[in-house]
């Protein structure tokens, strides 16, 4: 094989890995326990990367504590953005130091590392509730996800002059104006003298 095919290929190779890749922080082998399993208990010092939106975030004179709401994880260890209906049951997981419930707010998307250590039990409204409990080696807030939204008039960019009827010359459909709307600005009322 050539030098140009050798280079090519790790080239190709390196972009493609780096497309998903797991967090140094988050990297490692774990057990595949899901959170509705350790519940029931008897998988006590199993290592798990569990991951999901945070309910309420506790500090305490020690340590602070993450009540999650489970969701799978994706390729990065990231929880699943489209996976809303499909949570995976809650969890407790607790970390040495102080974080604060500012920017560990509800909603914020988290994965954590750690060491199941059995349940600890929490009323959720008038329910008993068992949280598997992780006393957590690592806490990875994710940043937020950000809405693409497109402009007025945005194509798909395989759609253009001749791939369709009625398209002008620059891709776009003759027909298509762009609306303006006029809104003339209130006159303020005139200032007593």
């Amino acid at each position: 094989m050539s030098t140009y095919k050798t280079l090519a290929l790790a080239a190709v190779t390196a972009s493609l890995a780096a497309c998903a890749t797991v967090p140094q922080p988050l990297q490692g082998t774990y057990t595949d326990l899901s959170t509705a399993a350790a519940q029931q208990g008897g998988a006590g010092g199993a290592k798990v990367r569990w991951g999901g939106e945070i309910i309420k975030t506790e500090p305490g004179p020690q340590e602070t504590c993450f009540y999650m709401l489970s969701r799978p994880l994706d390729d990065e260890a990231r929880p699943k953005a489209d996976s809303s209906n499909d949570t995976q049951g809650r969890f407790v997981a607790c970390r040495s130091g102080f974080y604060d419930p500012e920017v560990f707010a509800r909603g914020r998307e988290v994965t954590i590392t750690g060491t199941l250590h059995g349940t600890v039990s929490q009323k959720v409204g008038e329910y008993d509730y068992a949280y598997p409990r992780v006393e957590a080696d690592v806490v990875y807030l994710w940043p937020k996800r950000v809405a693409v939204r497109y402009p007025p008039g945005y194509y798909d960019p395989f759609w253009g002059p001749g791939w369709g009827p009625y398209w002008g010359p620059w891709g776009d459909p003759f027909w298509y104006q762009p609306r303006v709307i006029v809104v003339p600005r209130p006159v303020p009322p005139p200032r007593p003298r």
